[in-house]
């Protein structure tokens, strides 16, 4: 069973199990047809396609951030649609980083489907090696999906104020430093961080060759983010609880399994200019200092 990464030899030794289902989540922000029409033209062979908005996300009501959490209803049809049931191996990609694909395996791991794992390097990676690809749409015999999002595993904003102040919580923000220190902001409504938020962009858990970093580098990496905090102090957040996932798998590769999501993350939060926020580097690790900042 794979959790966490899965290179592309073993995936292509998998392509006529029955028992692997892999799921393409390419996707652009700027233009959300995009992703769907690359996998429409070339994809890993067998592979069905998960569309951010339509199948990771749920309704937007103006106030539960960009990509709010899809329903316990709505995620099982989803998952039962594309074939996936208890057992079976799940393997998740994008077209190179992962930030997408990690939502889905964050979702899959917080429904309890501990047998997913992402890519490694991406379909960039898997077409570097010369693997095969396939054009159209596939489709998967569906197969009865047993398993809820389990409500520990994320935090709503009200639980997060609650948390502002508290030294044994930790909030990583995976968002580039340039939107965490709130120099620019060209998606959300208020530039700048939860307060005592430290910043651990995503894509510094990925080497040059666009895969991810040993476990060892990643420890190493996190060791000033993390500081004394357990796994179930830290909470992950983002712009809208997508790329915040690639860090939760990142520390769970660094050994710590257990980590929150903020699900609402930044689009969420900024949505209320009641809610605190601040400006600049941030706080140390351990040591947050909430203020208010308008």
């Amino acid at each position: 069973m794979f959790t966490t990464l899965v290179s592309p030899s073993i995936v292509a030794d998998h392509l006529d199990d029955d028992r692997w289902v892999v799921v393409d989540c390419r996707f652009d922000l700027q233009n959300p047809d995009a992703g769907e029409q690359l996998y429409r033209d070339a994809h890993v062979p067998g592979a069905v396609y998960a569309h951010l908005d339509r199948d990771l996300s749920g309704p937007r009501t103006g106030a539960n951030g960009r990509h709010p959490l899809p329903s316990p209803e709505a995620l099982a049809d989803t998952l039962s649609g594309w074939g996936i049931e208890p057992g079976v191996q799940v393997v998740v990609y994008d077209q190179n980083t992962g930030m997408f694909a990690g939502r889905l395996w964050w979702l899959l791991r917080a429904s309890g489907h501990e047998a997913v794992a992402m890519l490694d390097g991406g379909f960039a990676g898997w077409q570097a090696e010369g693997r095969p690809t396939r054009a159209g749409v596939e489709r998967r015999t569906p197969r009865p999906y047993r398993g809820a999002l389990a409500r520990e595993r994320w935090l709503s904003a009200t639980e997060v104020i609650e948390r502002l102040g508290d030294s044994r919580h930790v909030l990583i923000d995976a968002r580039a430093p340039e939107r965490y220190q709130g120099l620019t902001e060209p998606i959300d409504a208020a530039a700048g961080h939860i307060p005592g938020a430290v910043n651990h962009h995503y894509s510094d858990n990925l080497g040059p060759d666009g895969r991810f970093r040993s476990p060892d580098e990643l420890r190493a990496l996190f060791a000033d983010v993390v500081g004394v905090a357990t796994p179930d102090r830290l909470i992950a957040y983002c712009g809208s609880g997508v790329s915040a996932c690639h860090n939760i798998l990142a520390l769970e590769l660094a050994g710590y399994r257990g980590v929150r999501l903020y699900a609402g993350s930044w689009s969420e939060w900024s949505s209320d200019p009641d809610r605190p926020f601040e400006t600049g580097p941030g706080a140390a690790a351990g040591r947050p200092v909430p203020r208010q900042a308008k």
